[in-house]
């Protein structure tokens, strides 16, 4: 019987030491970025449109292209402003065809009409998921005389997961941005 207990008490003593329980950390990520507080961006350029209070507005390497710039989140929407000359149709291609590269690493790619008539502005949303060196990309046209691309890049490897926050966010300015979009004449 005293080996019995004996037995117990080492057995006791062998299992019962061990780490304290802690609580495990929350495994969720959690970013938050602030409000956007939309500016008004307008220049010599004959369109003008609504951008984020947290973005830059900078003047890319021809007239009339812009780099929306998002510093925090490493991002930046590369604008770009053509005038139509009897070459509609050679527009719409090219932009359809910087969407389409992508496939080779997009796991899809939706596509989104939009129409304001009120403002004359039509064109076609594109979202891409998967592994795409682009996430957003989109023409806006009043079909006659303006035609102006725009296309969502991170300065960072394509991680899906890891930039969906930061792509909602700027989708979110960037339909804010369309829905504002104004042609000058």
């Amino acid at each position: 019987m005293l080996k019995n207990a004996v037995f117990a008490i080492i057995c006791l003593l062998l299992f019962s030491c061990g780490k304290d329980a802690a609580p495990k950390p929350m495994g969720d990520l959690r970013l938050e970025y602030p409000n956007s507080g939309y500016k008004e961006f307008s220049s010599a350029c004959p369109y003008s449109f609504e951008y984020s209070g947290f973005a830059k507005v900078e003047e890319g390497k021809q007239p009339c292209w812009y780099y929306i710039t998002y510093p925090k989140m490493k991002a930046k929407v590369f604008l770009t402003y053509f005038p139509i000359k009897n070459d509609f149709d050679l527009h719409v291609k090219e932009a359809e065809k910087m969407v389409y590269e992508h496939t080779i690493k997009a796991s899809s790619i939706k596509t989104k009409s939009f129409s304001y008539p009120v403002n004359k502005v039509y064109g076609n949303l594109y979202e891409l998921k998967g592994q795409s060196a682009s996430n957003i990309q989109f023409y806006a046209t009043d079909s006659a005389k303006h035609f102006v691309t725009a296309n969502l890049y991170f300065n960072t490897r394509p991680k899906p997961d890891s930039l969906a926050p930061a792509v909602d966010y700027i989708k979110k300015d960037i339909l804010h941005m369309l829905d504002t979009f104004k042609w000058k004449n």
